[in-house]
């Protein structure tokens, strides 16, 4: 018996101490039935009494167990890894350009209504020639001119612009609509002979006469002089344009008073058939 307590002491760390109080009953029972059954008599009460002993401390060791306390897993826990930044895929709208239709500009037409007249290079009577008009030729106007009410047109027979009467068109449109265009005779330059030379302003009262040198020229290219001016007439303040026949007109006489609010001025060019040379520039006497 004491070999099989050995044996339970030995193995009581690795069995529950419940289980081997379960067995050491059994095993009790077991042999007082073999005492019973084999007259064992009074020389094993020592036997008998020592298990007792044996037992009773085994409960007594059972009842005042401490069960070891349960291991609490104190580990912290891996943090999960969370993202701060959050790819968020933005999606980029492409817009379809709106295209915006710009109105055409319509310009006003005209249409000449006499049999025949002239469009010139610049905006009056006194400046060159520059194209034959007849009656029915279409045009479209382009610009005008901001001293007087002369108009410059693109004509449907001709690649180029020139400046017509607005007396000898008829127009159809809003020519209020239209810009201002310069004269430009630098675009018709001649460079066969040279500015009047010589070129001299003189007062008497209110008559301004200027005078100045001949410029010889062949006959066939002879077309005289051109003088732009402004005076003061009346108290307006005009702009003066005068042209001369041919090359031996070499003086003219204006009026021009006081009382306008810029002073009075002038120059002359040279003009021949091909254009106009670079103007020289009247020296004006003021009243």
């Amino acid at each position: 018996m004491r070999k099989i307590l050995k044996i339970m002491n030995k193995t009581k760390k690795l069995v529950p101490k419940v289980a081997c109080l379960i067995i050491v009953i059994i095993l009790f029972d077991l042999l007082i039935s073999c005492n019973a059954y084999f007259g064992i008599g009074k020389e094993n009460d020592g036997l008998s009494a020592t298990f007792t002993s044996h037992e009773s401390t085994l409960i007594q060791e059972i009842n005042t167990f401490t069960p070891e306390p349960t291991r609490t897993n104190t580990e912290s826990p891996v943090p999960s890894i969370t993202s701060s930044a959050t790819n968020t895929m933005t999606s980029t709208v492409t817009t379809t350009p709106t295209i915006t239709l710009t109105p055409t500009f319509a310009y006003p037409d005209v249409v000449v209504n006499l049999a025949a007249a002239h469009c010139r290079y610049g905006p009056s009577k006194a400046y060159l020639h520059a194209a034959d008009l007849y009656k029915g030729d279409h045009g479209i106007v382009q610009g005008r001119f901001r001293y007087s009410d002369w108009l410059y047109v693109k004509w449907d027979k001709i690649n180029y612009r020139c400046w017509v009467s607005p007396y000898v068109i008829d127009i159809k449109g809003d020519i209020s609509t239209i810009g201002y265009a310069e004269i430009g005779l630098e675009r018709i330059p001649s460079t066969l002979y040279n500015p009047p030379q010589n070129v001299r302003a003189t007062r008497e009262g209110d008559r301004v006469t200027i005078t100045w040198d001949r410029v010889n020229m062949t006959a066939d290219d002879d077309r005289g002089y051109l003088i732009e001016a402004w005076v003061c007439q009346n108290g307006s303040y005009i702009w003066w344009t005068v042209s001369f026949p041919d090359q031996f007109t070499t003086s003219y006489s204006v009026i021009d008073e006081a009382g306008c609010h810029s002073p009075s001025s002038g120059k002359i060019f040279t003009v021949e058939k091909h254009g106009f040379t670079q103007p020289t520039e009247i020296s004006w006497p003021q009243p």
